[in-house]
């Protein structure tokens, strides 16, 4: 579905100590920095800092979702081992279907940089007409997982009938087959 209005995309921040100020986002920021590298068509951010808490990021998830039409929701934090680490069950609980290729391209690609990325949980899934797709939390890897699965993401939002999103090819050729 080609829409005229600029695609709304959820970018949010779990972290406890970012959402209580004691820690700076670099997270949101980065997300933010490589989307307006890669995206060519317009598009809007819908930003949010909130808690490692399930029924809150399920709950934000939702809002992005539901309320805030987002087609695209990025998440970042909240993907490794720790007790608190809970941004995959979050976004399981709330998504009509799981799409684990992207967690599984992901962590195949930061394994080539980092032996700990087997420990990285990301997952992406679809709600209605938005794609969530969870990030690790470090801003480096943030662009390598982002460049690893972008191509695939404005046919994916095509499918589920949410905004076109278009990319500059010159940062990422994004994959559509041809008519």
């Amino acid at each position: 579905m080609t829409s005229a209005k600029p695609a709304r995309i959820g970018i949010v921040t779990v972290s406890d100590r970012a959402s209580q100020g004691i820690y700076e986002d670099k997270g949101g920021p980065a997300i933010r920095e490589e989307l307006t590298r890669i995206v060519a068509s317009p598009w809007e951010p819908v930003a949010r800092v909130i808690p490692d808490d399930r029924e809150g990021i399920a709950a934000t998830l939702i809002e992005l979702a539901d309320r805030e039409r987002c087609d695209l929701i990025v998440t970042t934090g909240g993907t490794g081992p720790a007790p608190r680490d809970v941004t995959p069950e979050a976004t399981e609980q709330v998504c009509e279907k799981m799409m684990p290729g992207f967690g599984e391209l992901m962590r195949s690609v930061s394994l080539t940089v980092v032996p700990t990325a087997i420990l990285s949980r990301q997952t992406a899934g679809i709600r209605g007409s938005s794609l969530i797709v969870n990030l690790p939390g470090k801003p480096s890897a943030i662009h390598d997982c982002l460049m690893a699965v972008f191509p695939a993401i404005p046919y994916c939002l095509d499918l589920i009938g949410a905004a076109r999103i278009d990319t500059d090819p010159l940062v990422c050729k994004a994959f559509r087959p041809k008519s």
